[in-house]
């Protein structure tokens, strides 16, 4: 991991924000939050977050864009970069792979250029260099000085639509270029349009095939200032016509302007229509009050933040904290409009009265983004699964990872069914219960197949991937069959776990002990000669050569890591797991190995998901999430304060690179809520939260009903880092572990801190 300062960036985020005050009021803390979020951790490295402007769970993410090429420009931003290509209005936080980029625009002042010239000298294209002093983000709010046309842009968003202000200087030929061609990773647009309405206002849509293979994106454009315009078509100028259409469409809009003069332009998008757009539009920036949105866009982040307040820990602690719990918040987006209208997965407009919404990462998210959501805003994780439901139906299948109403059939395992079941054992079941096993059950058994593009209930037979034929043939994935194997058995074992305790608890028992049987396939794949997880194949016999530290992206029998960190993938049977090792000392000996073994990944094509190593642990990626909280099952909790501390400190720290890995849409930002608070679900569903140390020396959460719940850290210092005893409302655990209702019932946990290694709950 790198280390890089941000220089004066984060002074100057916080001489714009009011300085956070910490006061107690009767039992209440009182913290400015906002001040304490800066949004440029994440963008150096390989974290893949973006620094623009956006209000919690918004459908616009108005941020510039940087590069469009590399893996690093998921998010079409890097904070290593030194120019800027426009700015555009939608954008991932945290992916793997990149998409988006939608209506860029980008002021000029001069002659007016086509394109950005991308890795071109200076002076080449539309694009500008900028200084990293002038630039400042913070929630709902970016702003930038562009050296080039001596422009400064400022951003802001509401959820449906973004507002950009553009002080310019004195020009008779200043302007701004929509480009619709651009795209992060360089999408192909198949289809567009732009449509002058008048001297102030336009409209148009794009259609491209990326990572999700049916994106629509409709615009309405309004500004403040009327201009004179050139549509271009395939870089030529289409004369005489308000109109153009085709797959690579510009338009330049010039004006004059005097010295500092502002500029403002509202965008309103739509998933539906250009009507949609305008709508969305009309409805939140009704007129041209930048510093109103702004100020909306923070009061809306300051009301969602605040719902945890902290008190004691280092200001980079708070400001991590803080920044997190930003991140956890950004996705999955709403994607419906004003009126109700949406996209749905068969690419037909519906209308719910619900909200509609996109951007699902479920197999980072479940482990600890939605269970996070169940406990400080359970009815927007409801709201969540009646769309996953919804998705289903209208497309036939559970998605994995969706996209702008699209299958990517990204990434591994059904854990959609982890969502649901997680909500569902922790008494969220504000949807057709019904339902949901049927769709469990079938996203279990069958599967959509990667750019399948719109399976139906019909066609679910016929898509069932060989992984699940053979995994129900023969108890486990023969490697020489199937591709990554073994971490598809692990997953597939953890998705039975998870329908068999929610069929058992709607009283459907023969459907439930099908699903208990199937979930102990894991232990076909545990070698107990060399102790790991391995690729099994059809004979019986094991995969040679084998070497747990060998790396080879999606060609070995593991998803994105090794032998080393898919080893302990079994989170609803750790006790089971312990027993393959023999005893829980041979167990914790194991796990000692793990982080204690050189770090060095084996093979010329390693995943370069495999970050934040200790050891051969790797937090950048999240198969090992959960890992550091199986020495509290070995009784040796000390060993799981002193690792998750050292994970704390040293892969989430106040800078652009303070994460390891990629946000991955909150997940790695939810990992780090939860043990800052003391607590992580080893195994979303079970209901338990394992028992870590907390960062800080109080924290209250609210949750549901008015009630708060609070963690206190007695005689915490440097010296005094391993739990000693806990206690639930005055009474000491006598378990590694609370319940979900322990916190949403509200109440207080102690922590009594102290030097002495020991076993809390004795």
């Amino acid at each position: 991991m790198k280390a890089i300062g941000y220089s004066l960036v984060f002074i100057a985020l916080f001489l714009h924000t009011s300085c956070a005050v910490e006061s107690e009021t009767g039992k209440k803390l009182s913290i400015d939050v906002t001040a304490y979020v800066n949004p440029f951790i994440g963008t150096d490295f390989h974290g893949h977050t973006y620094p623009g402007a956006t209000v919690p769970f918004g459908m616009v993410q108005l941020s510039p864009d940087s590069r469009t090429k590399g893996w690093d420009a998921c998010s079409g931003y890097h904070y290593s970069d030194s120019v800027i290509l426009g700015f555009s209005h939608t954008h991932l936080s945290g992916t793997g792979i990149g998409d988006m980029g939608d209506v860029l625009m980008m002021p000029f002042n001069g002659q007016a250029a086509l394109n950005s010239g991308e890795a071109q000298p200076r002076g080449i294209g539309y694009k500008s260099y900028f200084r990293k002093e002038n630039e400042q983000a913070r929630p709902g709010y970016y702003s930038v000085f562009l050296d080039d046309p001596k422009v400064k842009a400022e951003l802001s968003a509401t959820t449906r639509a973004g507002i950009h202000k553009y002080t310019f200087p004195k020009s008779e030929n200043a302007g701004i270029i929509i480009d619709l061609a651009h795209s992060i990773h360089q999408h192909k647009v198949t289809e567009a349009d732009i449509h002058i309405i008048s001297d102030t206002e336009l409209s148009g849509y794009r259609k491209t095939k990326g990572w999700a293979i049916h994106q629509y994106v409709y615009f309405r454009a309004k500004f403040s200032k009327p201009f004179k315009v050139e549509l271009y078509k395939d870089d030529k100028l289409v004369e005489k016509t308000a109109n153009v259409d085709g797959t690579n469409l510009k338009a330049i809009l010039t004006f004059d302007t005097s010295e500092n003069e502002e500029v403002f332009v509202k965008v309103g998008i739509s998933p539906v229509d250009k009507e949609g757009a305008e709508k969305n539009l009309n409805a939140e920036i009704p007129d041209f009050n930048f510093d109103k949105i702004v100020d909306d866009a923070s009061q809306a982040w300051e009301k969602e933040l605040g719902k945890i307040k902290v008190k004691g820990g280092t200001e980079d602690e708070k400001t991590v904290f803080y920044t997190s719990l930003y991140h956890s918040n950004l996705s999955p987006i709403i994607y419906s409009d004003v009126d109700g209208r949406y996209r749905g997965m068969d690419q037909k407009i519906h209308t719910t009265k619900h909200k509609n919404y996109t951007i699902f990462s479920l197999w980072d998210t479940y482990r600890a983004q939605h269970p996070l959501f169940t406990i400080i805003k359970p009815e927007y994780n409801q709201d969540l699964i009646r769309d996953l439901l919804r998705k289903s139906q209208e497309g036939g299948i559970l998605p994995k990872w969706e996209l702008a109403a699209n299958y990517t059939g990204t990434m591994i395992g059904s854990h959609a069914v982890s969502v649901i079941t997680d909500a569902y054992m922790k008494g969220y079941r504000d949807f057709d219960v019904e339902l949901a096993l049927t769709a469990m059950i079938e996203a279990v058994e069958y599967d959509s197949v990667r750019h399948i593009e719109y399976p139906t209930p019909a066609f679910i037979p016929a898509l069932m991937p060989k992984a699940k034929l053979y995994d129900k043939k023969y108890g486990y994935i023969p490697n020489d069959l199937e591709g990554s194997s073994t971490s598809k058995g692990l997953e597939f074992a953890y998705n039975y776990w998870c329908i068999a305790v929610v069929a058992k608890d709607m009283g459907k028992e023969s459907i439930a002990q099908h699903y208990f049987e199937r979930s102990q396939h894991y232990k076909e794949y545990f070698d107990k000669e060399t102790g790991f997880m391995r690729g099994k194949n059809l004979d019986g016999s094991w995969k040679e050569p084998f070497n747990p530290r060998f790396s080879a992206h999606w060609k070995t029998p593991y998803v994105e890591g090794n032998a080393w960190q898919w080893t302990w993938y079994v989170p609803h049977d750790v006790e089971g797991l312990m027993n393959l090792f023999g005893s829980k000392e041979d167990f914790a000996v194991k796990l000692d190995s793990l982080f204690t073994i050189t770090s060095e990944v084996l093979g010329e094509e390693k995943s370069a998901d495999i970050t934040g190593l200790i050891g051969q642990y790797a937090h950048g990626n999240e198969p090992s999430h959960h890992i550091a909280y199986l020495y509290n099952y070995a009784d040796q909790p000390w060993r799981t304060q002193e690792v998750v501390n050292q994970i704390r400190s040293e892969f989430y720290t106040n800078t652009p690179d303070g994460l390891c890995g990629n946000e991955d849409c909150g997940q790695m930002s939810a990992w780090y809520l939860l043990n800052a608070m003391g607590f992580y679900p080893v195994c979303p569903g079970s209901n338990q939260y394992s028992i870590g140390s907390p960062v800080f020396d109080r924290i209250e959460i609210e949750v549901e009903g008015g009630k708060t719940f609070k963690v206190s850290a007695k005689n915490k210092t440097a010296e005094n880092k391993y739990v000693q005893k806990v206690y639930l409302n005055g009474k000491p655990l006598t378990n590694h572990y609370i319940l979900h209702s322990d916190i949403v019932n509200g109440g207080e946990m102690i922590f009594e801190m102290g030097k002495e290694k020991r076993v809390f709950w004795n």
